[in-house]
C-alpha cells in the first residue's frame, strides 16, 4: 500500500483535495481528476483523501485493464455500498439501473442511466456527505466513463466530492473536460527526502544518483526500484516496465500457492473475496496460508475487497502467469460466478478458459452480447462478439458474428478497431449479400474517419448497392437510400445525392428515391409532386433526418410538424438517443420558422443535456437558425467559426444561410448577397431554397438586379409546384422585391397573414412597409411599419426590429419601446426549466427532462426568480411568454 513518505512535496496537490472536501460538507458538489504518469503518487493522494473526509460516505471504485469491456461494471461497483436506497428511486430509475447491472432484464433508457445514479447516490448523501474515489479512470469501461463523467458535471448542488485519478497519456473521452491537477515529479530534493526514509539498504551514492536520475521524480518509482535490483543496465528501460520487474520479483520469492492466489486475484476486477476464496477452493489452494503470505510480501490486501498495491502489480501479476495458468484461473471464476446474478462476467471469463474453438461458448458470448446491446453497452457487445467470432466452428457464424462485433465496434465510436475487424474478413470467399453487407460498414466507417470518407464512404457503399442490383433491386435501392441519410448524418449529403443519382437505376417503384431521381433530372416542378407522393405513406421513418429536409423541399410546415410530432412519440417510446436529439433538434427549427424562440430555446437546452448525458457534441444548427433569426452578431459568428471548424459541409451550408439572415436583418446587404449566394451555391436539400428570399432581398439592396432575376426564377421554379402557402407567400414577396410591384406586397401578405409563418408575415409588413415609405407614402408605410416593429418585438427578431424602428423613424414616427423578453434574461437551460414549471411540472419532472438533480433544479429555479424579479411558481405560471401558443 502507498506510505505515509510517498505524499512528500506534495502539498498543493492535498491542499486542492481537501478544498474539494470542505466545499462538499458545504453542499457544493465539485469534482477533480488526478491526473499523470504511473507511479507518480495518484493512488497516495487517493487514499490521502479518503482518510482526511472523516465523517464523509467513503465510496471507492476502479477501471479495470481486462474489465473495459464489461458496461457498467465501475458505476456499479461505486453504486454497491449505498444500494440499500434503490428502493426510494422512482420506478423507472430503479429499474434502468437494475438493468445496467445486469440485475435485471430488459433495456434501460440508456442516457437516464447516469441520472438514476445521480438520484441514487444524492439520496444517499442526504445522509451525510459522500466522496467519490475513482481510481485507474483510464480503464473505465466506456459506459462507465460517460455515466460518471455525466454524475461529476451535476453534483454541484449536492453534498459529493468526486476525486478520479488516470494516467495522462491514455485520454479518457468527457473526462478530459473537468477539472483536472496534473500530478508530477518530484523536485530533486523531496525525491532523495522520499528515498531517505525508504528502508532501502546501504546504497552506493554512485547508484543513488544514477536511481534518482531514472526515477524522474516518480515515487513509486524511487520505493520499488531499489527493491528490484539490476542497476548495471546498459541503458535505461521504461519506468513502469521496470517497476512491474520490482513486483514480479517479489513475486518469485512467493510459495506456489501465493502465487496461484495473485494470478487468481489479477483475473478477477471486481476484487470480490467471497467468488476470490471459492475459485480459489476450486483450484485446491491453501487459501489461509497463500493468503497470509500474499499478503506478506506487500503486494495485496484482503479486506472487503481484494487490492493490489498499485495496478502495475496487478498487470505484473497477471501477465507473468503462463497461458495454462490464466485459463485456469478464468475457469475456476467462471464456475465460482452466480450465472443468474454476473452472468456476463461468467461468460466472460469462460471464454477467457477456452483455448480452442467452442460452439457453446461463443453462443453463450453471443447472448450476453445482446444483454450488453440492451444496456447499451456497445463496446461490451463488440468485445463479446468479437471473442465469440475467434471461437466459432462454423465459417458463416464466424463472418456473421465478425460483422456484429464492427457494427458494434463502430457504434461505440472505435472507429479504427471496426476497420481493423473487417480486414478479418475474407471478402471473396463470401455470397454477395454478405459481402455487400461488408461494404455497406466499410462505407459507413469511410463516412466517419473523416472529411476523405465524405468521397470514398458514398463509394464505397454504393459499390455494395450495385453488387445487389441483380439479385436484391430492393436491398440496393435501400443501401442507395442509406448512403444518402449517412450523409445527412455527416452534414455532406449536397454530394452524396449526387452519386446516389448518378448509381440510381433508371425504372424501378415510385419511391422516396425515384422522386429523388425526378427531381433532379426533371426539376421540381415534375420532382416536388413525387416526392409528396413518395412521403405520403409510412415509409419515410426509415430515414426521418432525409423526411424532415424534403419537408423544407416542398416548404410544407405541416408536413414538418408531422414529422417531428414522429420523432418525438418514437423517441419517447424506444428511448433511442438517436431519434430523440433528432426530434428536438427538429423540434427547434420548427419553432424558429414559427417565431416561438422560447420553445426553440427549450428544446435546444433538451438536446444538449442529452448530448452532454452521452457525451456526445450537441447538434449545432439550431442554435444557429434561432441566433439569426434573434439577430445576435456575435453568438452567430462564434457559431459560423465553429461550424466550419467542424467541417462539415451541411452544417456550413446552414451557417452561410443563418449569415445572410443575420445581416439582412442588420442591413448589412452585400455581406447578405455574399452570404446567401454560398448558401444557394451548396445545392443543399431545403437550404439552398430557403436561401434564395435572402439573397433576392440582399441583392435588390445593392443594385444586382441580374443576380436578383435569376434567384427570383430559382424560387418560383422551386415554389411553384409547392403550392403552400408559405412557398407562394415568399415567392410573391420576392416577385414585389425585384419587380416593384404592389399588388405582389399585398398577395405576399394575402398568403401568409393567418398561417403559423408569423416570421415571414412579419418581413413581408416590413418590406412592403419599407417600399412604401420610399413611394412617399408615409401614412400607408407607418401602418405596416408599426405592425412589422409590433410582430418582430414580439417574436424577438431584435435586428429586424431594429430596422423596422429606423423606417418608422423615417417617416416621423417613434417605435414604442416593448418589455423584454423572458428568454433574453435567461439561458437556454434557465428558459426550459421556467418553461416546464409554468406548466405546472415540479423540480423532480424536470430534472428528468433536462438529466439534472431535483436540488440543482431548485437551484435554478432561485437564479430564474431573481432574474425575473419573482419569488413563486405561481408568477411563472401568469408570465404570457412561457406559454405556447394555442
Amino acid at each position: 500500500m502507498p506510505t505515509t513518505s510517498s505524499l512528500i512535496g506534495r502539498h498543493d496537490e492535498i491542499d486542492r483535495l481537501l478544498a474539494l472536501v470542505r466545499a462538499a460538507e458545504q453542499g457544493e458538489g465539485g469534482v477533480l481528476v488526478l491526473r499523470g504518469e504511473p507511479g507518480i503518487g495518484k493512488s497516495a493522494l487517493l487514499d490521502h483523501v479518503e482518510q482526511a473526509a472523516e465523517g464523509f460516505q467513503r465510496i471507492r471504485a476502479s477501471g479495470s485493464e481486462f474489465e473495459g469491456e464489461l458496461p457498467f461494471a465501475a458505476l456499479h461497483q461505486l453504486c454497491v455500498p449505498v444500494l440499500a436506497h434503490l428502493e426510494t428511486l422512482s420506478t423507472p430509475y430503479r429499474d434502468s439501473l437494475l438493468v445496467a447491472f445486469g440485475l435485471a432484464d430488459g433495456a434501460p433508457d440508456p442516457f437516464r442511466v447516469g441520472l438514476a445514479a445521480l438520484e441514487l447516490l444524492a439520496t444517499a448523501a442526504a445522509e451525510r456527505p459522500m466522496l467519490c474515489v475513482i481510481d485507474d479512470a483510464h480503464w473505465l469501461d466506456a459506459a462507465s466513463a460517460r455515466a460518471l463523467t455525466f454524475l461529476a458535471r451535476r453534483i454541484s448542488a449536492e453534498p459529493i466530492a468526486m476525486v478520479f485519478a488516470a494516467r495522462d497519456q491514455d485520454p479518457v473521452p468527457g473526462l478530459d473536460e473537468l477539472p483536472g491537477l496534473t500530478v508530477g515529479g518530484l523536485s530533486d530534493a523531496d525525491a532523495r527526502a522520499l528515498l531517505a526514509g525508504e528502508k532501502t539498504g546501504t546504497l552506493d551514492e554512485r547508484v543513488r544518483d544514477r536511481l534518482l536520475a531514472e526515477a524522474r521524480g516518480n515515487p513509486l518509482a524511487l520505493i520499488e526500484l531499489p527493491k528490484a535490483g539490476g542497476f548495471a543496465l546498459p541503458t535505461p528501460s521504461p519506468i513502469a516496465s521496470r517497476i512491474e520487474r520490482s513486483f514480479l520479483a517479489r513475486m518469485a520469492e512467493l510459495p506456489s500457492d501465493a502465487r496461484e492466489l495473485l494470478i487468481l486475484a489479477s483475473a478477477d476486477p471486481t476484487g470480490d473475496p467471497g467468488l476470490l476464496w471459492a475459485a480459489a477452493g476450486r483450484l485446491d489452494l491453501d487459501v489461509s496460508a497463500a493468503s497470509a503470505a500474499a499478503e506478506a510480501s506487500g503486494l495485496i490486501q484482503f479486506d472487503t475487497r481484494a487490492r493490489f498495491c498499485h495496478p502495475l502489480a496487478r498487470s505484473a501479476a497477471y501477465r507473468a502467469a503462463e497461458p495454462k495458468q490464466r485459463r485456469a484461473a478464468h475457469r475456476a471464476l467462471a464456475d465460482s460466478t452466480d450465472p443468474d446474478t454476473a452472468g456476463d462476467r461468467r461468460a466472460w471469463h469462460r471464454a477467457q478458459a477456452t483455448a480452442g474453438p467452442d460452439e457453446e461458448v461463443a453462443a453463450e458470448l453471443e447472448v450476453s452480447a445482446s444483454r450488453a446491446q440492451a444496456r447499451g453497452g456497445v463496446a461490451a457487445a463488440a468485445a463479446f462478439l468479437e471473442r465469440a467470432a475467434a471461437l466459432s466452428l462454423d465459417h458463416g457464424k464466424q463472418v456473421e458474428r465478425t460483422l456484429a462485433a464492427a457494427r458494434a465496434t463502430l457504434a461505440a465510436g472505435r472507429t479504427e478497431a471496426a476497420a481493423d475487424l473487417l480486414t478479418s474478413i475474407d471478402a471473396s470467399t463470401l455470397a454477395v449479400p454478405q459481402r455487400a453487407s461488408v461494404d455497406l460498414l466499410r462505407g459507413q466507417i469511410a463516412f466517419v474517419q473523416g472529411a476523405d470518407g465524405a468521397v470514398r464512404g458514398p463509394e464505397i457503399i454504393l459499390g455494395a448497392a450495385q453488387q445487389l442490383a441483380a439479385s436484391d433491386p430492393e436491398r440496393s435501392r435501400e443501401f442507395l437510400v442509406a448512403a444518402l441519410e449517412m450523409g445527412l448524418v455527416v452534414g455532406r449529403a449536397a454530394g452524396v445525392l449526387d452519386r446516389v443519382l448518378a448509381a440510381a437505376p433508371p425504372a424501378g417503384p415510385a419511391d422516396l428515391l425515384a422522386a429523388l431521381v425526378r427531381l433532379t433530372a426533371e426539376g421540381p416542378r415534375a420532382g416536388v409532386p413525387a416526392i409528396r407522393q413518395a412521403l405520403a405513406g409510412d415509409d419515410w421513418t426509415r430515414t426521418p433526418a432525409l423526411a424532415a429536409v424534403l419537408a423544407g423541399e416542398l416548404w410544407d410546415l405541416s408536413l414538418h410538424r408531422t414529422i417531428v410530432d414522429w420523432l418525438t412519440r418514437t423517441g419517447q417510446s424506444t428511448g433511442s438517443p438517436m431519434t430523440v436529439r433528432l426530434g428536438l433538434s427538429q423540434a427547434a427549427i420548427h419553432a424558429v420558422l414559427t417565431g416561438n424562440f422560447g420553445q426553440a430555446m427549450a428544446a435546444i437546452a433538451e438536446e444538449e443535456a442529452i448530448a452532454d448525458a452521452l457525451g456526445d457534441p450537441p447538434q449545432l444548427y439550431p442554435r444557429v437558425h434561432l441566433a439569426a433569426m434573434r439577430g445576435r452578431r456575435q453568438e452567430v459568428l462564434d457559431l459560423f467559426a465553429e461550424a466550419t471548424s467542424r467541417r462539415t459541409g451541411q452544417l456550413t451550408a446552414n451557417a452561410h444561410w443563418a449569415t445572410a439572415v443575420l445581416y439582412n436583418g442588420l442591413g448589412d446587404y452585400p455581406a447578405a448577397l455574399a452570404a446567401a449566394t454560398q448558401a444557394v451555391a451548396s445545392g443543399d436539400l431545403f437550404l439552398a431554397g430557403i436561401a434564395l428570399p435572402e439573397q433576392i432581398e440582399a441583392a435588390v439592396r445593392c443594385g444586382e438586379d441580374a443576380v436578383a432575376r435569376s434567384a427570383l426564377e430559382d424560387l418560383v421554379e422551386r415554389t411553384e409546384p409547392a403550392g403552400t402557402d408559405f412557398a407562394l407567400g415568399v415567392a410573391a414577396g420576392a416577385r414585389a422585391m425585384v419587380h416593384d410591384a404592389e399588388d405582389e406586397y399585398v398577395a405576399a401578405l394575402s398568403y401568409l397573414t393567418g398561417t403559423p409563418l408569423s416570421v415571414q408575415t412579419a418581413r413581408a409588413h416590413l418590406r412592403y412597409g419599407e417600399w412604401l415609405r420610399r413611394a412617399g407614402r408615409r401614412r400607408d408605410a407607418r401602418e405596416h411599419l408599426r405592425t412589422a416593429h409590433e410582430q418582430l418585438s414580439e417574436i424577438g427578431m431584435e435586428a429586424f426590429t431594429r430596422r423596422a424602428a429606423d423606417e418608422l423613424r423615417a417617416t416621423g414616427e417613434v417605435a414604442r419601446s416593448r418589455s423584454a423578453h423572458t428568454y433574453d434574461r435567461l439561458t437556454m437551460q434557465e428558459m426550459h426549466i421556467a418553461r416546464e414549471v409554468a406548466a405546472g411540472a415540479t423540480s423532480k419532472e424536470v430534472a428528468t427532462r433536462l438529466f439534472l438533480s431535483p436540488r440543482t433544479v431548485d437551484a435554478h429555479l432561485r437564479n430564474i426568480f431573481r432574474k425575473l424579479g419573482i419569488t413563486s411558481r405561481r408568477q411563472l405560471r401568469d408570465m404570457p411568454d412561457l406559454r405556447d401558443p394555442s
